[in-house]
């Protein structure tokens, strides 16, 4: 958190990165209300922001999925360790033992999916470990029929292992929801297989796009739920957009408009944003380039200095991008967060 000179939106240097304050607590709420306490193990990947962290630990997760060691480090030190799982395999001997290094002061369990991510973790030092199953997408973890093998070298090397997780991302957004449904289901029976072998408490899995289907694992990984993007919003899920970023109109003329938002402030691997004009309108998205985008309101003709909100398609990279997000309950800016968690 920082100091706040500017309180309100409007007046905020653009490209900013906004949360709404309101709708980001309906996110969390909700879902705290569909996977109490343990239930969600979110992922900070999601946001990289060590003060939201705080916020889904105030509604009562205490546990947190990470992408990088940097978060795992960055979650320790703010005091947000209480049980934090790298999901990824990492290998650095550095990285691998700064972890072990903060497990005097966090729990920390990290993922490993073949014999090379074991003995890197045990060399390292790190005490407790989790299996990585492929359960579909096509990505990291072992073979389901592999997982006992990497339990039992882990456990020969003196780690403790906690169990399975596998992540069904190829699923989160299917647009038939019976098929969808059959389709984690067969995702989850292999990982299920796969703890028959591995044992320990955890199974772990799932994400925003599919966290109402989960009612076997033990937690549920599930990160852009508290800030959104029109990618998953599709879905229909009761998650509301809460982060924006806003944009000054810098060209305007009869035809189109280009506003200070482009691809150094905008994840693009889901596709286009979407443009909003704050008297509600909309607008058709041309392109964006590196720091603009390109658009046609639906209506009327837009000024040099209007302002615009920009909704990513895709909100983990988005956040990865800017250095500070700004809390807002309406147009009053509130606070001021650094993105903390970012780099590896």
């Amino acid at each position: 958190m920082g100091p706040v000179t500017t309180t309100h939106v409007l007046d905020l240097p653009t490209p900013a990165l906004v949360i709404d304050s309101d709708r980001m607590q309906h996110n969390l709420a909700t879902m705290a209300a569909a996977h109490p306490g343990a239930a969600l193990r979110p992922h900070v990947k999601a946001h990289k922001c060590t003060a939201l962290a705080a916020q889904q630990a105030a509604h009562g997760h205490h546990s947190f999925t990470c992408a990088t060691p940097l978060e795992v480090l960055g979650m320790a030190r703010a005091g947000l360790g209480t049980d934090l799982l790298l999901a990824n395999e990492v290998l650095h001997p550095a990285r691998l033992e700064a972890m072990a290094e903060a497990q005097s002061r966090a729990r920390i369990t990290v993922a490993v999916d073949s014999p090379d991510t074991v003995a890197a973790a045990a060399a390292a030092g790190l005490r407790e470990v989790i299996v990585d199953v492929n359960v579909g997408l096509p990505r990291c973890g072992c073979l389901p029929g592999d997982a006992g093998h990497i339990a039992a070298l882990a456990r020969a090397a003196g780690m403790a292992v906690r169990g399975v997780m596998g992540y069904e991302g190829h699923l989160m957004v299917v647009d038939d929801a019976d098929d969808q449904r059959r389709r984690v289901e067969e995702a989850m029976d292999r990982l299920f297989a796969a703890h028959d072998e591995v044992g320990g408490d955890v199974v772990s899995a799932g994400g925003t796009g599919t966290y109402h289907l989960h009612h076997r694992v033990t937690e549920v990984q599930a990160g852009s739920y508290a800030l959104m993007d029109s990618y998953y919003a599709r879905l229909g899920h009761p998650f509301v957009q809460a982060c924006h970023v806003y944009g000054t109109v810098v060209s305007a003329n009869a035809k189109f408009a280009v506003a200070d938002v482009g691809l150094k402030a905008m994840g693009m691997d889901h596709g286009n944003p979407t443009v909003e004009l704050l008297d509600g309108g909309g607008a058709d998205v041309w392109f964006l380039s590196d720091e603009h985008v390109t658009f046609v309101p639906h209506t009327g003709v837009l000024s040099v200095g209007d302002r615009v909100r920009v909704v990513p398609a895709h909100i983990d990279p988005t956040m990865a991008m800017h250095a500070t997000a700004w809390v807002a309950t309406g147009h009053e800016v509130i606070d001021r967060w650094e993105i903390d968690l970012r780099n590896w």
